[in-house]
């Protein structure tokens, strides 16, 4: 079963400095039928205005990854991190038992375009942790390459859920296949451009809520950045 999920069903929030879509509950939107999907609890799509930010804020037990698409983002935490995050980069922070951070955009004339993620943890109370790796485009043209996963595999970031992550970029006849678990979930989140999963036609901003379903396979890509999610029930 495939559910698609269009971009401007989610919801939507203008602070001004931030502009933000939230594909599940988040802050002041809340939609009793989507709280999440599986494991994945948030995608929020931000843009923060040059110069402006997430001031100093905490979390706890949740796995936090922040994916770039345009601009930079600056991030501190008391870990002692201090580090900008750039497009091609994943970040991925655990916050385990507490951690403060804070996300910057600091440029003075250019928009910071990215992607929160929330994945709930597998274990709780554990020290937070911080890592961060960079995925060249050639590793992503017309693949699936995994960026997240519970044992680093293949060199990507090591998030502590039962989760994995994929990140792709498709156009023309560029195609690839993932095999699925029909007894898992999976959740395709279209970036950018245009894209088929399983045949049903996507646009920036979509999902593709996925169950019982053997085999994913992603075509008729425009100028498409997707990130592909398997997930627990």
């Amino acid at each position: 079963m495939l559910q698609v999920r269009k971009s401007q069903e989610r919801g939507y929030a203008d602070h001004g400095w931030l502009r933000s879509f939230h594909s599940f509950s988040f802050a002041g939107y809340y939609d009793p039928a989507h709280m999440g999907f599986g494991n994945l609890r948030v995608i929020n799509e931000d843009r923060v205005a040059a110069g402006a930010g997430f001031g100093t804020h905490g979390h706890r037990d949740m796995e936090i990854i922040s994916y770039v698409l345009s601009g930079e983002l600056a991030h501190k935490d008391s870990m002692g991190n201090v580090e900008s995050i750039p497009p091609g980069d994943v970040q991925r922070m655990s916050a385990g038992r507490g951690v403060m951070h804070s996300e910057f955009n600091h440029k003075a004339d250019q928009t910071t375009h990215f992607l929160q993620i929330w994945i709930e943890p597998n274990v709780h109370g554990i020290a937070p942790s911080y890592e961060q790796k960079s995925f060249a485009e050639a590793e992503k043209r017309g693949k699936l390459r995994l960026v997240a996963s519970p044992d680093g595999a293949d060199g990507s970031v090591r998030v502590h859920a039962d989760a994995k992550l994929f990140a792709g970029l498709f156009d023309g006849d560029e195609k690839a296949s993932l095999t699925l678990d029909p007894k898992r979930k999976s959740y395709v989140h279209l970036v950018r451009g245009e894209l088929a999963a399983n045949g049903t036609k996507l646009t920036a901003g979509d999902a593709a809520l996925i169950e019982g379903e053997s085999q994913l396979t992603l075509d008729g890509g425009k100028d498409a950045e997707v990130l592909v999610f398997d997930l627990t029930s």
